[in-house]
């Protein structure tokens, strides 16, 4: 690589990208929303089919809403701009019936197949690519971000709320807007030191002095009180956590939805 390349714009803002969760009341222009629409739809998918959809949510009362129910998170509920990235198998399928796959099937004596648990994973891969895409564009006009996993909570609620059919899933929500104040002072959060994420050619389980290695450089206020190590804050702050708890419930009402059509064919 030549020694300019380590200086590329691209690899810039991706390396200074940080999560803004305050947002000024400065909207975006419609061009900037096409702008990060556009990057979105340019995303890599598989095999060029597009498994996802995008809704933009501009009502109020809807975004209040939303920051109710992804957590209870205000910040949902001020961002100029908010995006839903859906895993969308509906769609094809919706055309599959207008082109009468299913009866050609039987025609031919061939299994008519819909979407499974491969179908899903597929959608949500090509769904979360299109999102960072949208991330990375509006990183590059002056604009912050976040993530909100939390979507995938309250299945049932989220379905009603935002018209979802069988095969549709909100794999995540993303925050848009220009940040109240400047970026640049929001601490980079830390990572991992790359050769404790990077493998080559197998997996490798790390051992007790790496975990001790890879956590040094973590510096993170201890919010569980009663956790006596690291290990233990992260479980009960994250993953042992009700809203843990509740997507794992979500998560697998949405796969027995999914699913309800593959036994009713």
């Amino acid at each position: 690589m030549k020694k300019d390349n380590y200086h590329n714009n691209t690899i810039e803002l991706l390396n200074r990208r940080r999560t803004i969760r305050a947002y000024s009341p400065k909207p975006l222009t419609e061009e900037e929303e096409n702008i990060i629409l556009q990057a979105a739809i340019r995303a890599p998918t598989a095999g060029n089919l597009m498994l996802y959809s995008i809704l933009k949510i501009s009502n109020k009362k809807l975004k209040d809403k939303l920051a109710i129910t992804c957590d209870n998170q205000p910040h949902i509920a001020k961002a100029p701009l908010i995006l839903i990235f859906l895993a969308d198998m509906q769609r094809w399928w919706d055309y599959f019936d207008i082109c009468k796959v299913q009866q050609k099937c039987d025609a031919i004596n061939i299994n008519y197949e819909i979407p499974q648990e491969s179908d899903l994973l597929l959608a949500c891969c090509d769904a979360l690519i299109a999102a960072q895409n949208a991330v990375i564009a509006a990183e590059a006009l002056g604009m912050g971000s976040c993530y909100i996993g939390d979507i995938m909570e309250n299945y049932e609620t989220h379905r009603e709320l935002l018209k979802l059919p069988q095969w549709v899933f909100p794999i995540t929500l993303v925050c848009f807007g220009y940040p109240k104040g400047k970026k640049e002072t929001i601490p980079l959060t830390p990572r991992f030191p790359q050769k404790f994420i990077v493998h080559t050619n197998r997996y490798c389980q790390l051992s007790e002095q790496e975990y001790k290695e890879m956590f040094q450089s973590v510096d993170r206020k201890r919010i569980i009180e009663d956790a006596q190590n690291f290990g233990e804050q992260i479980y009960f702050e994250k993953l042992g956590a009700t809203f843990s708890k509740e997507m794992r419930r979500s998560v697998k009402a949405a796969l027995t939805n999914w699913m309800n059509a593959n036994h009713s064919l």
